[in-house]
């Protein structure tokens, strides 16, 4: 029998939410992508979570107003999916909420550490009248991991290929690579490799809205119009978080506008789109970087999330991995800015069925294990 699920991302970028109902015939990958929704999230919740991304007055008041407001927008996502396919509430299985990260420091501070996902799943599922799952990171934390990246295990299942190797990047606010082998080679049974290899869009959207005023560049066009600082890249490129070896994780708490502003000092004289070109470059790197940190020799590179859609950066990736084809996964079957929420779905799913969804190699947690709480209707 034919399942239904369907899934929610709100990312990094914070640029909208984005869902997805897709239907599962047998339980397994690759889900079928029936149809998708999005909504933007409003500047002014857009602010609201950026600054709850740092220390502030009344936090927990604060962030449990944008917690339900993101709900709101949500459950719109939710109305609309069902309303165009036709579908009752009580056809879906369930609904993947990953909520919207404003912390994400693992291991720090106790050893233990936290990560918080702003989230109502609670009132998801008393508005939507489906099982909601929610709260994925957590479990994968307590285990001694990371609790991100969450995505490789459903990068392996939807991308993987039995003859090439590929690796699959998620360009969101932040970057995120698998390294999948071929299903045929020797390496195919051994561990998953997946990390978060640097900055994705964060830094970018960062500068381009102190400059421009918009919320992101478009295309790449305003920083393509800049000259790459060779000088500014190295400093860049010098924080400790690209030296460390994975499993790693990381978030706006690391690469942030006051990141950048300490690694801006002496180049006040630097063109705003040279600046620009040049955090262009670094996010291209980092990626390039993470690729190749392994032995493992990728054929294809596969862009999904927002930097799919920046031209600029996807011809700088072309550029530093001559050797690799790189494309978007729109390419593969799967709009970019829609591999995330699919991923929530089968991550619901795999919850559902009691499956474990955690990857050791990825994370560094103790063992597999089931991921998310379960919200019922």
């Amino acid at each position: 029998m034919p399942e239904w699920f369907i899934g929610l991302m709100s990312g990094t970028s914070l640029d909208g939410v984005d869902g997805v109902l897709v239907r599962s015939t047998d339980g397994h990958i690759p889900l079928e992508v029936i149809g998708h929704a999005s909504r933007a999230i409003a500047p002014a919740l857009r602010e609201e979570f950026l600054i709850l991304n740092s220390e502030g007055p009344n936090e927990i008041h604060r962030g449990a107003l944008a917690a339900n407001a993101l709900v709101r927008i949500y459950a719109d996502v939710v109305s609309e999916l069902l309303t165009t396919h036709h579908l009752p509430a009580n056809a879906v299985r369930a609904i993947g909420a990953h909520g919207q990260t404003v912390r994400h420091r693992p291991q720090a501070f106790d050893s233990i550490g936290y990560t918080i996902q702003l989230n109502q799943p609670a009132l998801l599922a008393e508005w939507c009248g489906i099982d909601v799952v929610a709260d994925f990171r957590s479990r994968d934390l307590a285990a001694g991991g990371q609790g991100a990246p969450l995505v490789p295990p459903f990068h392996r299942a939807f991308f993987g290929h039995p003859t090439q190797a590929r690796a699959i990047i998620n360009i969101g606010g932040i970057s995120n690579i698998t390294l999948v082998p071929d299903s045929n080679s020797s390496q195919a049974q051994g561990p998953l490799l997946g990390f978060d290899c640097g900055p994705g869009n964060a830094l970018m959207d960062t500068w381009c809205h102190l400059h421009t005023g918009a919320t992101f560049d478009d295309r790449g066009q305003w920083g393509a119009q800049g000259a790459v600082s060779q000088a500014l890249l190295a400093r860049l490129q010098d924080d400790a978080f690209f030296k460390k070896p994975p499993p790693k994780s990381t978030g706006r708490d690391l690469f942030n506008g006051n990141w950048l502003e300490a690694r801006l000092q002496g180049f006040e004289k630097l063109p705003a789109k040279d600046v620009q070109a040049t955090l262009m470059d670094l996010t291209a790197w980092a990626c390039v970087e993470g690729m190749r940190s392994t032995s493992l020799v990728c054929e294809t590179l596969v862009v999904c999330g927002g930097g799919a859609f920046n031209l600029a950066l996807m011809e700088r990736l072309q550029a530093m991995a001559a050797d690799t084809h790189v494309c978007s996964s729109q390419a593969l079957g799967i709009e970019p800015h829609l591999v995330e929420a699919c991923a929530f779905a089968w991550l619901a799913q795999q919850t559902i069925q009691r499956k474990p969804a955690s990857v050791p190699s990825v994370t560094g947690a103790k063992g597999t294990r089931i991921l998310g709480a379960i919200y019922l209707a």
